[in-house]
């Protein structure tokens, strides 16, 4: 029953979040995105200690079952090696923990957290691995399916479905999701949890309180046959039976509860547990130093973090538009721009995991996967393909990292995001080449004005008055760069 139980649960967050990450209409993150907030390093980079607490109690009780249930990461790794399993009939077997890779990957990872190098944070925090697989793999595959509806009920006077636009948001991004989709599989066909026990670092975080849970599978020594099932089918490879002894590394149980359903002789039992050592002396007291000297490193980071978070106020917000003329290219920008509710570039990008859930559900097409090596992976906005419209909150609605702050559609054109700046080289009514003002005419504050200036007009922008939105860049007819450019702001004031 405990695995049927587990299996049921990690299936419901599973399929959720990654319908999370497909929905592109915005109608289920009001009943799902929950569970993007329930993730443990989101939950932390949002300073969410409820979520973070609740998380570590849920360990410290029933081991790793965060793992196995909750992060989608590791109940994708579940279901590659059970097909793996299946099919090549191949067992697993006893693996000793490779504490160099293990603990090097995770001091790397914290080290990074604090001082703010996110590229590493991005590509090894889980969630976020998972969900740029989502949405850069299948939400295409997904949208050329409803496409396919959309024309299929266009053709029998129905329109129940939309056409959406499908596009390559980033290259790099795209390359990294393959990249990142082939080691997995790899990895989880033959060799089972070794991502989540030898690299994950939000894995290992939860092993130095896994060691301690009170719940765990143990090994009932004297009904023990020595026969093996049990570490056969440990896809954690943490189960070692030898003549002499049975033993399990607790710090990399993710309690699948496969060894209690393969066990024929009643040896093996999921139990209380609290206090009792069932590892060798010395792995415990290495367990011990491990737990302390991260425990302290994880409270010094979050602190680290919630100060940072205090020194910053309130921002400002946006407005929206619509058109769709021919392909533009994104202009080069002095400093990126982010949404409302970011606070401004740099806390956006120090809170920002990439997990690209914002992207995916941006209606607009503004949010695309950044390129630029300090910030890979994560959202910037750019105004080829649509502009950032004054109704529209869903991306402060669905962050789970805390990256944008929820805002309202009465506070969003409030926040100053980014300043239009003009070329007027490339303006068709400065060079004269063509009477225009469709900046001036479609600006939402009024922050653009026509001037005489010699024979021509030209655009003149208050920037104390812009915000950013990007309306005037998008519908600017010139091509490829518009004449008009938003710049970002490092602070949104």
């Amino acid at each position: 029953m405990l695995k049927k139980l587990r299996v049921a649960l990690a299936w419901v967050f599973w399929i959720g979040i990654t319908l999370l990450f497909l929905d592109f209409t915005g109608a289920l993150h009001g009943y799902l995105g929950w569970m993007a907030k329930v993730q443990f390093l989101p939950a932390l980079l949002a300073l969410n200690v409820g979520v973070v607490v609740a998380l570590v109690l849920l360990t410290l009780v029933f081991g790793r079952v965060y793992c196995s249930v909750i992060c989608p990461l590791g109940v994708f790794q579940d279901g590659i090696s059970w097909l793996g399993t299946h099919k090549s009939k191949k067992p697993y077997q006893y693996k000793k923990e490779n504490k160099w890779l293990r603990y090097g990957v995770w001091a790397a990872f914290v080290i990074c957290f604090i001082v703010g190098v996110q590229v590493v944070v991005t590509l090894l925090a889980p969630y976020s691995a998972y969900g740029r697989m989502v949405q850069n793999l299948l939400q295409p595959v997904y949208l050329w399916c409803n496409n396919l509806f959309a024309k299929l009920a266009e053709r029998a006077g129905s329109y129940a479905f939309s056409n959406e636009e499908v596009w390559l948001t980033s290259l790099s991004s795209l390359i990294i999701a393959v990249v990142t989709l082939v080691v997995l599989v790899l990895l989880a066909r033959k060799h089972g949890r070794t991502y989540c026990n030898a690299i994950c670092p939000v894995g290992t975080t939860l092993s130095f309180f896994s060691r301690f849970a009170m719940f765990r599978p143990v090994i009932d020594t004297e009904k023990c046959k020595h026969c093996k099932a049990c570490e056969l089918h440990c896809k954690s490879q943490c189960i070692e039976i030898t003549k002499d002894s049975a033993h399990i590394d607790y710090s990399r149980c993710v309690d699948c509860f496969n060894c209690l359903e393969e066990c024929k002789f009643g040896a093996l039992k999921y139990k209380y547990a609290w206090k009792k050592d069932f590892s060798p002396s010395a792995q415990n007291d290495k367990g011990r130093r491990a737990f302390m000297t991260g425990t302290a490193i994880a409270v010094g980071a979050a602190a680290f973090k919630s100060a940072e978070a205090a020194a910053q106020e309130l921002a400002k917000k946006t407005d929206g538009g619509f058109a769709d003329i021919l392909p533009k290219q994104a202009p080069k920008r002095e400093t990126p721009i982010t949404p409302p509710g970011s606070m401004g570039a740099r806390n956006f990008y120090r809170r920002c995991t990439g997990c690209q859930l914002c992207i995916a559900e941006c209606p607009n097409n503004v949010l695309r996967p950044s390129s630029d090596f300090n910030r890979l992976m994560q959202p910037e906005m750019s105004f080829e393909k649509g502009y950032c419209r004054p109704e529209c909150t869903r991306c402060s609605e669905l962050c789970p990292a805390g990256a944008i702050l929820p805002v309202t559609k009465e506070t969003k054109t409030n926040f100053h995001i980014g300043t239009a700046g003009v070329n007027v080289n490339l303006c068709l009514e400065a060079t004269g080449k063509s009477p225009c003002g469709k900046c001036a005419e479609v600006c939402p504050t009024g922050a653009i004005a026509m001037i005489q200036q010699g024979e021509h007009r030209r655009p003149a922008v208050a920037e104390e008055v812009c915000i950013g939105c990007g309306k005037c860049e998008y519908l600017c007819p010139v091509r490829p760069i518009s004449a008009i450019t938003i710049n970002g702001r490092e602070v949104h004031v």
